[in-house]
């Protein structure tokens, strides 16, 4: 199967249910919503971006043959808390079976997400890359903590849309990659570049993959050089071109 999602770091998005409720600054204009609504009331979004199940979508992991990166819940929080748990431990369940595959998991809850791993004692092997987003400096301080409390093997962080300066060298020796950029779409909070460059160098010194997914163009996935060059890296195991893969010093990806 071709590449299925425009976004830069992952090759397809996958979205077993869509509709999700905001929960701090980096939703202020969010993507999915204006997507949903826009469409609410055709087959696509029937609901606009209420929540939706859509269980038709869960084999869609297993006609995927190529192993694949893949972004697990692009129009919604695989941890929103309002979807049956039932239906959350099938697309569980689902990702463990399709095992070929590499699962970007990204969330704004990280503490209803260890919850979850807890209470139900859930697997988390390499291939399954657990991250939080992160638009501030308030919020890496809340997020990045409990994040590294969840036994995942990889951990990442999503630095977009990127709100202020971060300072993640508190937690970075438990991190395995970092991702960010700004906001995009004509309501965008326009991004400092030093900002960029302050967590590339981060990432650098201590060993992190580094991907700057874009700057302010009013497109996602525009103006991405910085300093004169793309940032594309990927954490050790991942299924892309070797020379984009570093091993990260301080990983948490065991061998």
């Amino acid at each position: 199967m071709s590449k299925n999602s425009t976004i830069e770091w992952t090759e397809h998005t996958w979205n077993p249910f869509s509709g999700c409720v905001k929960v701090s600054p980096g939703c202020d204009n969010c993507y999915a919503e204006t997507l949903a609504e826009r469409y609410r009331g055709t087959s696509g979004f029937p609901n606009g971006f209420d929540l939706t199940l859509r269980p038709h979508l869960l084999g869609d992991l297993k006609k995927w043959k190529t192993p694949s990166r893949i972004f697990v819940e692009s129009m919604s929080d695989l941890f929103l808390g309002t979807v049956p748990v039932e239906y959350f431990l099938k697309i569980w369940e689902t990702m463990l079976e399709a095992d070929w595959h590499q699962y970007q998991i990204l969330t704004k809850r990280p503490i209803p997400a260890a919850r979850l791993i807890k209470d139900h004692g859930l697997d988390l092997p390499p291939n399954f890359w657990l991250g939080v987003s992160v638009e501030s400096q308030e919020l890496a301080d809340q997020r990045i903590p409990v994040l590294l409390d969840i036994p995942a093997k990889v951990r990442w962080l999503s630095c977009e849309p990127l709100l202020g300066p971060v300072d993640l060298r508190p937690y970075i020796d438990g991190l395995d990659w970092v991702v960010d950029g700004g906001e995009s779409g004509a309501n965008r909070r326009p991004a400092s570049y030093d900002w960029f460059r302050s967590v590339r160098d981060q990432c650098q010194t201590h060993g992190i993959a580094y991907f700057h997914k874009q700057g302010n163009a009013h497109w996602s996935g525009k103006d991405r050089f910085l300093d004169g060059r793309t940032w594309d890296e990927y954490p050790a195991l991942c299924v892309c071109s070797p020379e984009m893969v570093i091993e990260p010093v301080g990983s948490t990806v065991e061998s």
